[in-house]
């Protein structure tokens, strides 16, 4: 059975499943990624399921439970496939408003049992606190209660969405924390995180491996986002667009990485996973999906398997590391 509890010694593939939640925002301002056909969603669960995909990765906040939703019905005959989901943001599910982060233990409890029931299952495979840079301290009561789930058999594995290292390692010695999620990507190769990860032996969940899209290969200067998705909004937290338009610093590092990783025969979007395969061998990237076609690329790089070592080094060299 899937997990999320060992390193895998071949390459792993997830999917992310913030893109099928549809419409949702924080403060006024769009932070899903527009409207979704949840018919085309499912269809594209089912494609990943032919291709051999094990994993899923949502979260509470996406689409404000709409993504749990989704895919819980697309899941329901396969309780083989593992599924994470994160908690800490507290929603309102009518308004698809975020309300803003909520760390009582027992708030957490309900709505872990409220996502069992959106994913159709008894026990969630992987629970991750979804407050990126959360004291530790005020995240202790959290992880208490996600301990005790963890050994009542609730929750298969717990850990923490976070890209602050010094969080990767504060609940790393308790059973059952076995990942953390952070963002990596050929722009961003996540320095500071990735060697306390592969120190613990902790699971890598990649999020943002295409970086929003711009490693995807179908957007370029002309392409504008609109204000109704999270890439046209300008939330403030993000920095791969403004305005609605992939920033000139990232379109420049893109032209200068597009032919390495579209090497032998690679999408851009399979250079791109290859690279964190690469990069670490901790590494489940979880990239985002909308159709059937978008999920038979990105499975398309599990046949080509991780960049050599010339070609990490030759990245390194034009991006001035």
């Amino acid at each position: 059975m899937a997990d999320f509890k060992n390193v895998s010694a071949k390459p792993t593939l997830g999917l992310g499943c913030w893109a099928i939640g549809g419409p949702f925002f924080s403060n006024g301002l769009a932070v899903g990624w527009g409207e979704v056909d949840d018919a085309v969603s499912k269809a594209a669960i089912a494609t990943a399921l032919e291709h051999g995909i094990m994993h899923f990765d949502t979260a509470q906040a996406y689409g404000c439970g709409h993504s749990e939703i989704v895919l819980g019905e697309a899941l329901g005959d396969h309780p083989d496939i593992a599924v994470a989901t994160k908690i800490g943001l507290e929603i309102n599910t009518e308004t698809k408003e975020l309300i803003g982060p909520i760390n009582d233990p027992e708030f957490i409890r309900q709505s872990i049992d409220v996502s069992r029931k959106r994913l159709k299952r008894d026990r969630i495979d992987l629970v991750l606190h979804h407050n990126n840079e959360l004291p530790i301290a005020d995240a202790e009561p959290t992880f208490d209660m996600l301990a005790t789930l963890y050994d009542q058999g609730v929750i298969g594995a717990y850990g923490w969405s976070t890209d602050v290292p010094e969080s990767a390692r504060a609940f790393a010695d308790h059973p059952g924390f076995t990942t953390i999620e952070h963002a990596m990507n050929v722009f961003r190769p996540a320095d500071q995180i990735v060697p306390v990860i592969e120190e613990l032996n902790l699971l890598s969940l990649i999020r943002s491996p295409l970086a929003m899209g711009v490693l995807g290969g179908k957007y370029d200067a002309k392409t504008q986002f609109s204000k109704d998705e999270i890439r046209g909004s300008n939330p403030g937290w993000q920095d791969y667009f403004k305005d609605g338009k992939i920033t000139d610093h990232y379109l420049a590092q893109l032209d200068t990485a597009r032919e390495i990783l579209t090497q032998n025969g690679r999408s851009l979007a399979q250079g791109a996973l290859a690279w964190l395969w690469a990069r670490t061998p901790n590494a489940i990237p979880i990239p985002g999906f909308r159709t059937p076609e978008q999920v038979i690329d990105l499975c398309g790089a599990l046949e080509k398997g991780p960049l050599g070592a010339a070609e990490m080094a030759e990245i390194d060299a034009v991006l001035e590391r």
